[in-house]
């Protein structure tokens, strides 16, 4: 590649944290020599152990040691970034056709053919759908179309001068319902639709609205109950000040959304960077990094109306779970989607708690849920996708399409 990279997103906070680990580490050493140091529950034991350990230990050399550690991380990951940032690969896929545009949303159609089942795909405003093929070795939308699937991929794009002022309403009556139309007008029959993460939310919405011009309804690793089996801060995304950095940005940046994510984990990126400083730069597993890691760094910034309802309505209050999420003035309800629907539950999902997704899963009914044992994102591009979800999402497809030809019995929403 040219240049060098700008990752990983935002770097002072990556920095910052490994720096505080380190200071607070050297802060801490008194208060754990004198068992004062409070250790929560899961470490107690562990925590008790290290204070007699330490406590007979000469304090200097403890001091020592903590700082020489400190430098060795703070140096290896240092050295992780300038290896991912100088890094040689570039992604090299050539891009689909644009079967349908509008603004800055467009259709991309992977082909397939009219005899293949065709599949509105629909990712996550917030980060771009080329994880969904991601490189030439791992990519589930050109390898379903081994698997006689048409993918008709939604591409967001960044909002332009229309879609900054855009609602949750705007983009799916707006965009994914037209969408829709020209999916099943160029497969001459409805597709199935999938759904990433939050894409899995609009999906779900767009299906309870436009019922019978879809034959089977896909969510991979979409959350549900946003306060389920999750940190106490996440209800803080929706506070005001947050509300009033939305308003007066008119967007929320990508290096706010990727704080908020890192918040999450927040060792998880040094980490990973100090793994990758271990790697042969030639290796493929260091070229899957740099893969992954650039479209990590590579997201969009969310409209400002659109993160208002996200940050407050489902992270603040919670909307969704309670029945008071509403497009165009009618409440998402799972329960009143009752064609074919298969849930994907990440075991390992660190940005959308299981426990989250599977209150979707017990509100929908007649689903199939698949509960493989990989994370948000490994279970997608990870070395044992074609297995963990790739094979039992093509086969659910293919079932949902078949189930599709024959007549539906719907019950009338309440």
């Amino acid at each position: 590649m040219t240049g060098a990279r700008v990752g990983p997103r935002p770097l002072p906070l990556h920095l910052a944290t490994s720096v505080l680990v380190s200071t607070s580490s050297l802060a801490a050493l008194p208060l754990a020599r004198n068992g004062s140091l409070p250790w929560s529950p899961d470490l107690e034991r562990a925590g008790r152990a290290l204070a007699s350990e330490l406590a007979a230990a000469e304090p200097g050399a403890i001091a020592r040691a903590v700082r020489a550690e400190a430098e060795r991380q703070l140096a290896a990951l240092l050295a992780g970034i300038e290896a991912y940032r100088h890094h040689p690969y570039e992604r090299r896929v050539p891009e689909p056709p644009v079967l349908w545009q509008d603004g800055t949303t467009r259709m991309l159609d992977y082909g397939g053919g009219r005899a293949a089942v065709p599949v509105l795909v629909v990712p996550s405003l917030i980060n771009r759908g080329y994880i969904l093929d991601l490189s030439r070795e791992r990519s589930l939308l050109r390898w379903l179309v081994g698997q006689g699937v048409r993918p008709l991929l939604v591409d967001w794009g960044a909002p332009g001068p229309d879609e900054s002022r855009f609602t949750l309403t705007d983009y799916i009556v707006g965009r994914l319902e037209p969408a829709l139309e020209q999916a099943a007008a160029a497969a001459g029959r409805p597709p199935v639709v999938m759904g990433y993460c939050m894409g899995g939310m609009l999906a779900l919405a767009l299906a309870v609205r436009r019922p019978r011009e879809i034959a089977g309804l896909a969510l991979l690793a979409t959350p549900w109950d946003f306060w389920a089996d999750a940190p106490a801060h996440v209800r803080l995304f929706g506070a005001p000040g947050m509300q009033a950095l939305v308003r007066w940005l008119g967007v929320l940046p990508v290096d706010v959304l990727q704080a908020l994510l890192a918040s999450l984990d927040p060792n998880l990126v040094p980490n990973k960077l100090r793994a990758f400083a271990r790697l042969d730069p030639a290796s493929k597993e260091a070229e899957a990094f740099v893969a992954l890691e650039d479209w990590l760094n590579d997201g969009v910034p969310l409209a400002g109306p659109v993160a208002e309802e996200c940050l407050t309505g489902w992270y603040g209050e919670n909307r969704p779970e309670e029945g008071r999420w509403r497009v165009a003035g009618r409440a998402v309800r799972p329960e009143d989607w009752h064609g074919p629907a298969f849930a994907v539950v990440p075991s390992r999902d660190r940005i959308v708690p299981p426990a989250s997704a599977e209150a979707l899963v017990r509100r929908l009914p007649g689903v199939l849920a698949h509960r493989p044992a990989a994370g948000h994102i490994g279970m997608v591009v990870g070395s044992s996708a074609e297995t963990a979800l790739w094979r039992p999402l093509a086969a659910w497809i293919a079932g949902a399409a078949a189930s599709s030809r024959r007549p539906r019995v719907e019950k009338p929403a309440p």
